[in-house]
Formats: C-alpha cells, structure tokens, sequence
C-alpha cells in the first residue's frame, strides 16, 4: 500500500495511468463488456463497480479541459434518451471530484466499442449492471503541489 492512494488502484493500473500522456483515452467497462476482444491493455478489478472504479481512477487522473466531451458512455440500445443507473452514478462522482460541469456525452454501442479499441486500455470491473461503462480523455497537469521541506 501507498500512503494517499486510493486502494482500487493496484500496481497495474497506477503504471498504465502513469504512462498515458494527454489525449489517450481510458475505458472503465463492466463485467459484460468484451474487454478481452476489443482491449489493447486490459486491467482487471474484479471487486469493483464501475462508479467506484471512477471515483478511484479521478483521484489521479487529469480530465481532458480542451476536448469536449471528455467522458463518454455507451447509449442504451434502442432508447438513446436511457439514463442507466451507472450513468447516473458516474454523474454523482464527477461531481464530488469537482467535474459537475464537465460534459459526460454518449456513443452508441457499436461506436463506442470503436472508440474503445483505439484506447490505451481497458479496466473491466465486476461491474454487473448494463450499461456500465464510461470512456474518459486524459488532459495535463500544469501545476504541482508545493513541496514539503
């Protein structure tokens, strides 16, 4: 363990965030999502829900400011207007990392599997709810904390 890390994020993934540089794009999916087949790096966290998996990668990660939207959802198949209630979740942990006026759009099924392809990688959740799923661009840090003396 790391002092000031959030548990969810194990060596793996900490290491793949790490490496994405601004722009790359991350996919936390649910359990059903066929991360194996459309994954290019596919991180495992089997005890965890896709909102919580949020919460834990928002510790860290910087959202893209420039690009809009930043975070993407797959839409719910033959009701587009659906809010899932992972969806609605995802929305409530933007908010408490400060993000309420960050966009969150939506991708239709098959392109968002598209999307996620091209991603730097893939965290599969245990997730079992549909529609679990959630792209984010990772933006810049351009500040760093004062150091400690």
């Amino acid at each position: 363990m790391l002092k000031g890390i959030h548990p969810l994020l194990h060596a793996d993934l900490l290491h793949a965030l790490a490496a994405m540089g601004h722009g790359d794009e991350l996919v936390i999916a649910d359990a059903n999502f066929p991360a194996a087949s459309v994954g290019r790096r596919v991180l495992h966290a089997a005890g965890a829900t896709a909102p919580a998996m949020l919460d834990a990668v928002l510790t860290v990660f910087p959202l893209d400011t420039f690009l809009r939207p930043a975070a993407l959802t797959m839409a719910v198949a033959g009701d587009p207007e659906a809010l899932p209630e992972p969806v609605r979740e995802f929305a409530a942990v933007f908010t408490q990392h400060d993000l309420a006026e960050a966009e969150i759009g939506h991708l239709e099924r098959g392109a968002f599997y598209e999307r996620a392809r091209s991603a730097f990688a893939v965290v599969r959740t245990g997730e079992l709810r549909p529609y679990g799923n959630i792209l984010l661009v990772k933006g810049v840090i351009n500040a760093y904390p004062a150091a400690r003396g």
